[in-house]
């Protein structure tokens, strides 16, 4: 087999292009090869990018959750193989939040997007390559020739840390695994004025600060919740980057059991029960821009849970309401399963 080409998801090949930013074609520095974007002008492989190609091989590392795009350019190179009459290999990894834990509800069909591609919970409980092949009987019209390697090693139960295995940062924002753990729990905020540690602390998504927080009354709101295998610790930072670097923050860095039995998503509307608690003259979704609130349903998967909250209803409540969703999804999954 030959090696033709690479294509660069958003993050680029080497992961260290940051959210959002634009990734261009260009040359890879160290095979020389054309690197076709798939985070640029387009994000589904055209005809003329697999016209040389008979193979098109997935590699890549997957975080667990519904909202990092990986996926979601796994079901448009799947498309695109389709309709070139390619064939897609995926080599399967493992999920670094195991393979046991669902949480969330779906995505409104008229919210999809590239951070809610499909119809399934936030936190799926897949691989990379049970979830192709997922998509190839559920989100195609017509399926693609797929061929899915195993690994060999891996069960349900573990999660990256059991795995042994070193971590490569994904992308900036992931430079640790458990930042996978945090990027469930916290990856809400950062759209609505919340500081997740995201591009501005060394240990991103495991951090919930502010400009104006008191550490030590969210500390103690965080203790009091009794969640089993949540910790927190007050602390204050200088941000990394950005236009606050001068600006001290205060506010709890966590650290996250990834066997704990508490639902990680839930523990975003839990900030804000503690925030609408401590702060009660400032509604951080009234306080957004529209774009921040417009990014927090996406990754959501819809407004409902949004208003929801917005209504008074506690983080249970909203967390219930994932319920229905969770459990169907959990038998859906079934026939998909490999290990």
């Amino acid at each position: 087999m030959r090696l033709v080409s690479l294509f660069g998801p958003e993050h680029g090949v080497y992961g260290d292009i940051k959210a959002g930013e634009y990734v261009a074609t260009t040359r890879d520095r160290r095979t020389g090869l054309v690197v076709h974007s798939l985070y640029g002008t387009t994000r589904k492989p055209t005809a003329e990018m697999l016209r040389d190609l008979d193979v098109i091989v997935y590699d890549l590392q997957d975080v667990g959750a519904r909202s990092y795009t990986f996926i979601s350019t796994l079901g448009l190179v799947m498309q695109a193989a389709q309709e070139n009459g390619k064939e897609v290999v995926v080599l399967d990894r493992p999920n670094p939040l195991g393979g046991e834990r669902i949480e969330g509800g779906g995505v409104e069909m008229g919210i999809r997007s590239f951070v809610g591609q499909y119809d399934i919970p936030y936190v799926y409980g897949l691989t990379v390559g049970e979830m192709a092949l997922w998509i190839n009987e559920n989100y195609l019209t017509q399926p693609c020739k797929l061929t899915v390697f195993k690994m060999g090693g891996w069960n349900r139960s573990m999660s990256w840390r059991e795995t042994g295995l070193k971590w490569v940062a994904t992308s900036p924002n992931i430079p640790i695994w458990e930042s996978c753990l945090g990027y469930v729990a916290t990856g809400l905020l950062g759209d609505i004025g919340i500081t997740n540690g995201a591009a501005v602390h060394p240990r991103p998504f495991l951090v919930v600060a502010g400009e104006n927080f008191r550490e030590l009354e969210l500390l103690r709101y965080v203790e009091g919740l009794g969640l089993r295998g949540v910790r927190a610790g007050a602390i204050h930072f200088f941000p990394t980057s950005g236009k606050y670097t001068h600006i001290r923050f205060r506010g709890v860095q966590l650290e996250l059991d990834p066997r704990s039995p508490e639902s990680f998503l839930k523990l975003n509307f839990q900030i804000l029960d503690g925030l609408r608690e401590l702060q009660p003259q400032r509604n951080y979704f009234l306080s957004a821009t529209p774009e921040g609130v417009k990014m927090f349903d996406k990754i959501n998967g819809g407004a409902g849970n949004r208003r929801l909250w917005m209504g008074g209803a506690g983080a249970g409540v909203v967390a219930e309401s994932w319920r229905s969703r969770e459990n169907s999804w959990r038998r859906e999954r079934e026939k998909y399963l490999l290990y």
